[in-house]
């Protein structure tokens, strides 16, 4: 358990230094585009630890839709912004990105 917590504490830490030394106006997304290559690769390792081999191909097929989807929804807020309020804009994103995200488990 205690692994877990200092995992969480690393992963936190890193993701506020992250965002705090990013140069980028929207700190947030910027952290989390950053961040993600780190937490893939320490879940990969951590997966590879405790799966066999069905399990990870299975997990791995599914992590590669994931981060298409995560390309999906920052690629269309940032096309969309171009023709709408970006408020509007991250909503109907989301929305691309439910619906991308459902269709993969569906026809997966």
């Amino acid at each position: 358990m205690w692994g877990y917590v200092i995992k969480f504490i690393i992963g936190g830490t890193i993701f506020v230094l992250m965002s705090y030394f990013s140069k980028s106006k929207i700190l947030f997304l910027s952290g989390v585009i950053t961040f993600i290559p780190l937490m893939t690769l320490i879940n990969m390792g951590m997966q590879i630890k405790y799966m066999n081999v069905e399990e990870f191909r299975t997990t791995e097929f599914n992590g590669l839709f994931g981060a298409f989807g995560a390309v999906v929804l920052i690629f269309s807020v940032f096309l969309l912004t171009n023709w709408m309020k970006p408020v509007n804009a991250v909503i109907l994103s989301v929305g691309i990105y439910v619906i991308y995200m459902a269709s993969c488990k569906y026809f997966l």
